[in-house]
């Protein structure tokens, strides 16, 4: 029996990120942390009139010592195990080998407020270094100490961001697929698991049932890690034309795949960190040119990491996984959907961009500033897949996505529009036939 494929709307909202008439010009990246400043104070006064009405509002130049009052500014952190390029130029020179550290964060750390006026280091237990990152715009009420530190006696974030009307569950059920590092190339790759992923998605693999809830896909993400280039070809010589043949080969092997989704549904794929894009925030959509096969599709997109989108009013907000992976370095949480939380109150999505994490030295603008809240926020590239519902003071719904590496555990996952309930689709393998298999996790079984 012929299924016909659920249909839906599309918008892309990727303006925000695409470098398009920006230029370098040698400028400096303290321009976007003003940039940045700017943005959220006006923001934060807006809040703070509500929050303290009672106490005046001043600048760190203008503090008082025994004077309460609210500063607005920029946090900055104070590492001493942060890496810097000199400790590392001595390490190379060292003869005895060192541990290399997962995690930065230490018990001597410590935060400074910082505004254009200049910088004041804070104090008292109820602002705590580990939970913050450098990067982060906060407004803070307390008092200046006789030992000229800055006493917190209270922080305000800015919160979650307003959210769109959610939009009339419609009678029939739709999925969004998220898939992430597919790491096409790689020792760790199975391209049967991929294969036959391709192939349950677009209605050539299972019973009626599993291709009832195929036909039922209207959209496919693919959020970073596509594909690994071979690294020991990389080694700044010129390479020989059988080593230019090895680099294309999973690119390739990854088109081929794409092709066959592209012919049945739309397709959205983002760069990540090992994908053939540049390195820094936001990436670029890959070009066309690596697709020759897929791109002739009209249900091919090439997307920017971050990437924003609206699937008949809802909208999806996903990253390839480099600013939580990044915030899982420098502070502490117990586990990555704290740091996607955080990265909402805070309204920015790659608070430590361009402090640890690389990103184009804007000069007017932040482009990570989140303006508007998602219904759906993943995060790409992690490792184990896991999901959360937060609300926010004004009645915002956010379903938190951690999408697991696919190369290494089989899984993605499936969103569904009608009840943001959680499927998630596992590659299970049976002596030597693979079979999808899908799971539901009765605990996420929490409906907007």
């Amino acid at each position: 029996m012929t299924m016909e494929r659920v249909q839906c709307s599309y918008e892309s909202l990727d303006e925000t990120f695409e470098i398009g008439k920006e230029m370098y010009r040698g400028q400096q990246y303290s321009q976007i942390y003003f940039a940045r400043l700017r943005l959220m104070r006006t923001l934060l006064y807006s809040l703070v009139s509500q929050w303290k009405p009672n106490s005046p509002v001043c600048t760190v130049l203008g503090l008082e010592e025994g004077k309460e009052c609210v500063v607005v500014g920029t946090l900055f952190k104070n590492m001493k195990l942060k890496p810097c390029i000199l400790d590392e130029y001595s390490k190379e020179r060292s003869v005895v080998p060192l541990v290399k550290l997962h995690n930065f964060v230490d018990k001597d750390d410590y935060l400074v407020l910082e505004d254009e006026s200049g910088r004041v280091k804070l104090g008292g237990n109820i602002i705590v270094p580990s939970v913050y990152v450098t990067g982060i715009v906060v407004a803070i009420h307390g008092k200046e100490t006789g030992a000229g530190d800055f006493l917190v006696q209270e922080v305000l974030e800015a919160g979650l961001p307003p959210q769109i009307e959610f939009p009339i569950k419609s009678r029939e059920d739709r999925y969004v697929l998220l898939v992430s590092g597919l790491c096409i190339g790689s020792s760790k790759s199975n391209p049967l698991q991929f294969q036959l992923l391709v192939d349950h998605i677009t209605g050539h693999l299972g019973d009626e049932k599993e291709q009832s809830i195929a036909s039922q896909i209207v959209h496919v993400v693919i959020a970073g890690n596509s594909v690994e280039i071979p690294r020991g070809l990389l080694n700044g010589q010129n390479l020989a034309s059988k080593d230019l043949s090895k680099m294309a080969e999973p690119v390739k092997e990854l088109d081929i795949l794409l092709n066959q989704i592209a012919a049945g549904l739309p397709l959205d794929i983002m760069p990540g960190p090992c994908d053939p894009a540049n390195f820094s925030l936001p990436q670029q959509a890959l070009h066309r040119c690596l697709f020759p096969g897929s791109s002739v599709y009209n249900t091919f997109r090439s997307c920017t990491n971050p990437h924003c989108f609206e699937l008949d009013g809802i909208r999806f907000l996903g990253t390839s996984g480099q600013n939580v992976d990044d915030l899982e370095k420098y502070s502490e949480a117990k586990d990555k959907l704290d740091f996607m939380e955080r990265t909402l109150q805070w309204r920015h999505l790659a608070p430590t961009a361009p402090n640890t994490l690389g990103c184009y030295p804007y000069t007017d603008r932040d482009p990570f500033f989140i303006q508007n809240c998602p219904h759906v926020y993943f995060v790409g590239n992690q490792d184990k897949y896991d999901t959360r519902v937060i609300k926010g003071s004004e009645g915002q719904l956010v379903r938190l996505i951690c999408v697991p590496k696919f190369s290494e555990n089989g899984v993605a996952v499936m969103v569904s529009s009608k009840s943001f309930i959680i499927v998630f689709l596992k590659m299970v393998f049976y002596s030597n036939i693979t079979l999808p298999a899908f799971q539901q996790p009765l605990t996420l079984n929490i409906s907007f």
